[in-house]
């Protein structure tokens, strides 16, 4: 009987390459063992079926970043990032991998009782991008509060310092609906930081009912439903 071998080794066999080109194969997604996707080079096999896609590609395996819809008080939002969860009207034609669901960063926390956008990423780059330019990228969001909101409340939204004189970030409010007991705010905010919203809404006098992050920098969270995740594209910039 023959000794079970590595997935690589097997598919460097039927594909006629190298180790290291059997690795990429597998790692890509493109490999299955009777019937079922293996993206671990190390799986043993002994007499299994090995399948290559015939529309196997060496490509780099890039790190990925990905953009969630979190649900609002989901206290553990990564918990979606899944083959599940994967949107399918993401625009990106990304195929998902089990390797891009590793070594995730979230660069952009988001308050517990909040929706909205999160990002995930495996780019240093877009982590450092995120982190090092907070102060200067615009962030959009929507805020529904209880009652009607007058335009001396939306002022105060907008004050430029807090009660001590020191200087607020600038944020940009408007009213986007009113109906029904309930108003709608928009708020382009740079420079957010957690508690920012809920202290400009207590001194304007607005009670807060719900609060959801629509925008970071250039890249909207557009119709991407709660709990459901895309991939940033590639010409996508924050």
């Amino acid at each position: 009987m023959n000794e079970p071998v590595r997935l690589s080794k097997r598919v460097a066999a039927l594909r006629a390459c190298s180790r290291s080109e059997a690795e990429q194969y597998i790692e890509g997604g493109w490999v299955r063992v009777d019937g079922r996707v293996v993206e671990e080079p190390q799986h043993r096999v002994q007499h299994e079926l090995i399948e290559i896609d015939p529309a196997a590609r060496l490509t780099e395996l890039l790190p990925v970043t990905l953009l969630l819809h979190k649900p609002a008080d989901q206290a553990s939002p990564q918990q979606l990032l899944n083959a599940a969860g994967h949107s399918r009207e993401d625009p990106s034609g990304i195929r998902p991998l089990k390797r891009h669901f590793h070594h995730l960063t979230c660069a952009t926390p988001l308050e517990p009782a909040a929706s909205g956008l999160l990002v995930y990423t495996q780019d240093g780059r877009v982590a450092r991008k995120l982190a090092d330019d907070g102060r200067v990228i615009e962030v959009e969001v929507t805020v529904e509060v209880r009652g009607e909101v007058s335009a001396a409340q939306l002022a105060l939204l907008m004050r430029a310092t807090d009660e001590g004189g020191r200087p607020l970030p600038p944020i940009k409010a408007s009213l986007n609906s009113s109906q029904a007991g309930r108003s709608k705010l928009r708020l382009a905010i740079k420079g957010m930081h957690d508690g920012l919203i809920a202290y400009v809404c207590e001194r304007a006098g607005l009670q807060i009912l719900a609060m959801k992050r629509i925008r970071i920098g250039r890249v909207p969270m557009t119709q991407l439903p709660p709990g459901q995740w895309r991939y940033l594209q590639a010409h996508e910039r924050f």
